[in-house]
């Protein structure tokens, strides 16, 4: 029996095939360019336009724009309204991301005790925690108005009512307003935190524990001198994330109290959105997303230097 051979050519054209092939997947840049040219496209350039749209008086309404340098900056920073719209954001930030990483600590030792005792009830609890971190803001901000809404439909003030307490003025009080937003907040931030630290968690070798208990170590030591030590790097990306992301909280705010009553939960992501769709000053906008961006950078930058050791850079 006899085989009919290739011509030349085809075996150049089957080489020349495989051997590109096999260069394609030896040049590492060409496994990258997707993700280059979707940061290029997507993060980068939208991060450019909103730096060059801050130096501008560009407005929604008008055609066309100047560079006015610094102009927005100062007319931002020189009026008292953003410096109390700073002043409340400060409080959401720091009460929201304060209540979060405890509480999520808190639940995350909780569970993981739970699971390696094998508890009843551990992995329910993990799921309904969790569930709080899949709905999306703007549905939470709802869920937590009709709960707090001082009318007699109202979840909570119906409750209060029954007990023999009187109507509170949840979302109509500017202090009990502001407390309420902390309070959504951190009802979703809480799972965020909870579902990283419990991670952390399971990578903390149990002989570590059984050490620290064979050397008389109480609870708290445990904690504080096995736990913390093991998990920091963990706590470190935690709060970098949940301060960017309350920081940045606008859908929850927005169908929760829109900001009210009054100023009284405008905090600055709400303030961009305002300057920009309602006053139609994208200029002055782009101006207040940038600062945004500068403080989150400062704050990763001094959680880097609390948490993380030099070596570790």
């Amino acid at each position: 029996m006899s085989t009919e051979r290739l011509p030349d050519s085809v075996h150049n054209v089957v080489a020349s095939v495989t051997g590109s092939f096999e260069r394609f997947q030896e040049t590492p840049l060409t496994w990258i360019a997707p993700a280059i040219l979707f940061l290029l496209l997507f993060r980068l350039y939208p991060l450019f336009e909103a730096v060059r749209m801050s130096f501008t008086n560009m407005k929604l309404t008008e055609l066309g724009a100047e560079y006015v340098g610094v102009e927005s900056y100062m007319q931002i920073l020189s009026s008292p309204s953003f410096w109390t719209m700073a002043r409340i954001t400060v409080i959401f930030v720091v009460a929201s991301v304060v209540l979060q990483i405890v509480l999520g600590m808190i639940l995350a030792l909780a569970i993981d005790y739970g699971v390696r005792e094998k508890l009843y009830g551990s992995v329910s609890t993990r799921v309904a925690v969790l569930s709080a971190w899949v709905i999306p803001g703007i549905v939470i901000g709802i869920l937590w108005k009709i709960m707090l809404i001082e009318a007699n439909y109202g979840v909570v003030n119906f409750m209060l009512l029954q007990l023999g307490f009187d109507v509170v003025s949840f979302l109509s009080d500017p202090q009990m307003a502001l407390v309420s937003t902390i309070t959504a907040n951190t009802w979703r931030g809480t799972a965020f935190s909870m579902i990283m630290l419990y991670a952390g968690l399971q990578q903390v070798p149990t002989h570590l524990y059984d050490a620290a208990r064979v050397d008389g170590a109480r609870a708290l030591q445990r904690f504080r001198y096995v736990t913390l030590p093991q998990i920091k790097s963990v706590v470190f990306i935690n709060l970098v994330l949940i301060t960017i992301y309350t920081l940045n909280t606008f859908d929850m705010i927005m169908s929760l109290t829109g900001g009210g009553p009054g100023h009284a939960t405008e905090v600055l992501a709400l303030f961009m959105y305002f300057e920009g769709f309602e006053r139609f000053d994208i200029g002055q906008a782009a101006a207040v997303a940038v600062m945004m961006l500068v403080v989150n950078i400062v704050m990763t930058a001094i959680y880097m230097r609390l948490f993380i050791d030099e070596e570790e850079f």
